[in-house]
């Protein structure tokens, strides 16, 4: 069983920092890619920012220059750095890693995996 847990949600002024961490925990083989999304109230979930296991990066122009991604694959971790942030950047904020391979090496399952979600309210 492969389990998403988030941790660094909370509240924060405008134009300040927070760093939101998401980890993997379970039996799995690796995960291709991991991101961060969020919801904001009367709002359709959308892309922030993902990150595959090689590196490579994505970002919604609404959060470039200003959020970061990145990923621990020895701790199997995604965090995401958020700088300068501004009310509309409040939302839940949901951990996702596509691709996880579990199973074996004979047989493999892929799996899609969200975290539970964690608030970040923008607020002075």
């Amino acid at each position: 069983q492969v389990q998403l847990v988030e941790s660094g949600g909370g509240l924060v002024q405008p134009g300040g920092s927070l760093r939101v961490s998401c980890a993997a925990s379970g039996r799995f083989f690796s995960i291709n890619v991991m991101g961060w999304y969020r919801q904001a109230p009367g709002k359709e979930r959308e892309l922030v920012a993902t990150i595959t296991s090689d590196g490579r990066t994505n970002y919604a122009d609404s959060v470039k220059g200003r959020f970061t991604i990145s990923r621990d694959n020895a701790k199997n971790a995604v965090y995401l750095q958020m700088n300068n942030l501004k009310p509309e950047d409040t939302a839940v904020y949901y951990c996702n890693a596509d691709r996880i391979r579990t199973g074996s090496f004979l047989t493999s399952r892929y799996l899609n995996l969200w975290g539970q979600g964690t608030l970040v309210t923008v607020s002075s």
